[in-house]
């Protein structure tokens, strides 16, 4: 026989709190005209974005403009490549 499973502890909260890890990210199927999609990826090119990004990037721009954004959401994640930690080493020449 197993012992019952331990319920976890309650989790802090107010400004002590650990920050809640990132939430996995929603995937949705989305249904476009093909030409409202291209016309969507090209701006999206443009803007060095991806068309998923351009496509998060205007419903949260949409829902700031309406004031239905919610406050507790997180920024856009970067997108790329992190910059490059230049760490210890020789100083750039001036």
């Amino acid at each position: 026989m197993t012992p019952p499973a331990e319920e976890p502890a309650p989790k802090p909260s107010g400004p002590t709190a650990p920050r809640r890890p990132q939430q996995q990210r929603k995937q949705v199927l989305l249904r476009l005209d093909p030409q409202v999609y291209e016309a969507l990826a090209r701006w999206a090119g443009d803007e060095l974005r991806s068309a998923n990004a351009q496509i998060e990037f205007l419903l949260r721009r949409a829902l700031a403009e309406a004031g239905r954004l919610p406050g507790d959401t997180g920024p856009l994640p970067r997108r790329g490549r992190p910059p490059r930690d230049p760490g210890p080493g020789p100083a750039p020449p001036p």
